[in-house]
Order: C-alpha cells, then structure tokens, then sequence
C-alpha cells in the first residue's frame, strides 16, 4: 500500500522558518490530491494546504502568506514551506494522499511535531 512519511519537524522560534518534507512511496504525486493537516493539543485536525493532480494549490486563511506547500513529482516529495512562524503554529503536521477516486484510500502519514516557542 501507499505509504507517507513526514520529516523536517523539531523547535524553532517565533518568526522563524522550517520546511516540511513528505516522501510517499510510488508514483503517486501525478493523480493523487494531496495535502497537510495539522493537530494541536487539545484541538481537532485541520486543514492547512492542499494541492491537485493539476497543481492548483490551497491554503488555510490561517495560514495564507505564510506557508507555502508544493511538489517534486519526480521524487514524489511533497513540502510545506513554513515562514513567520507563531505559538499557535505548533502542532503534529500530517501528510495526506486521497486516492479514493482511483480505488484507493485515504492515505496518512504518522506525523512531524512541530513547536514554535522561545
């Protein structure tokens, strides 16, 4: 089956930078919609960006201007570019693959903690 695995999560501070990595195995990237989550303490998962088959992407108004989410098809990786980070950025950010419209599941990654404090 398909599996997802996240990296690039640890501590930095307010304001600072990081970038997530998801590598999935097989070539999943050209149909697949894929995008991340994230889950606080305490809080339900949500959405954070996503980004189609087309490579039309979207962004949580949480979020927007600050992180920025892409793709490397040919080394099926997707990234989450995250700038000006913030407290309540911190979070295990998830990566997700739907391949239900092919047959397939909805696929999860096990996460990256991410903190943001000082």
């Amino acid at each position: 089956q398909v599996q997802l695995v996240e990296s690039g999560g640890g501590l930095v501070q307010p304001g600072g930078s990081l970038r997530l990595s998801c590598a999935a195995s097989g070539s999943i990237f050209s149909i697949a919609t894929m995008g991340w989550y994230r889950q606080a303490p305490g809080k339900q998962r949500e959405l954070v960006a996503t980004i189609i088959s087309g490579g039309n992407t979207k962004h949580a108004d949480s979020v927007k201007g600050r992180f920025t989410i892409s793709r490397d098809i040919a080394k099926n990786t997707m990234y989450l570019q995250m700038n000006s980070l913030k407290p309540e950025d911190t979070a295990v950010y998830y990566c997700n693959a739907d391949l239900r419209s092919y047959g397939g599941l909805n696929y999860w990654g096990k996460g990256t903690l991410v903190t943001v404090s000082s």
